[in-house]
């Protein structure tokens, strides 16, 4: 295995499954531990996965799902499940995002919306970055009269370590357009989202 101890090593060229391999050991863990065995290479592969937002942008989850249609009403997609990981402890958070616009004559496909919300939930994230990333995101892809953005999840960075509180949940919200400045507007977005 090469050396990463050394301070001039270009850990670029270090193979990611020796580097969690190094992480075990330094943890005090036989890696030749019959559970262990493939865990280094298992763990890489899983990190890749859940950051993959890093390596998709909007618009190739968008695609041409944006369609002109003779609308002004609000569209709401509830409950879409998330899954994050926290940028500070590197532990998993998890809840539901709900996006809300108010078309201008532009229309996203409903699933487009969902795609919109896993491009940022799949990066180290905070919950408030993530919910004004998927609210800008929608912005810029409708140019809509609104948008709004309530996400509810369960930190395990909470959860587990720290204070440990089981019960706890962040609510954080965005708003842009009619949703910031229409106050019957905001009111019926919030009573959708969270009834």
């Amino acid at each position: 295995m090469p050396d990463t101890t050394n301070a001039g090593a270009d850990l670029r060229q270090v193979p990611f499954e020796d580097l969690v391999a190094e992480q075990l050991r330094r943890l005090g863990l036989d890696l030749s531990a019959p559970g262990l065995v493939g865990t280094p290479r298992r763990v890489a592969e899983s990190l890749q996965w859940l950051t993959r937002g890093y390596r998709t942008t909007v618009d190739e989850a968008i695609g041409d799902g944006v369609f002109t249609e003779d609308h002004d009403n609000m569209i709401l997609v509830r409950d879409i499940e998330l899954y994050s990981l926290c940028e500070h402890h590197m532990l998993p958070f998890y809840g539901k995002a709900h996006v809300a616009y108010i078309s201008n004559g532009r229309l996203l496909g409903l699933s487009k919306v969902a795609r919109v919300v896993e491009v940022f939930a799949r990066r180290l994230q905070v919950q408030e970055r993530l919910t004004d990333q998927i609210a800008d995101a929608i912005q810029d892809a409708l140019e809509p009269d609104g948008v709004g953005v309530v996400i509810e999840a369960d930190h395990l960075c909470m959860m587990m370590r720290g204070v440990e509180k089981q019960n706890s949940r962040t609510i954080t919200s965005a708003v842009r357009g009619r949703f910031r400045t229409d106050q019957r507007t905001r009111d019926e977005f919030l009573r959708l989202a969270l009834s």
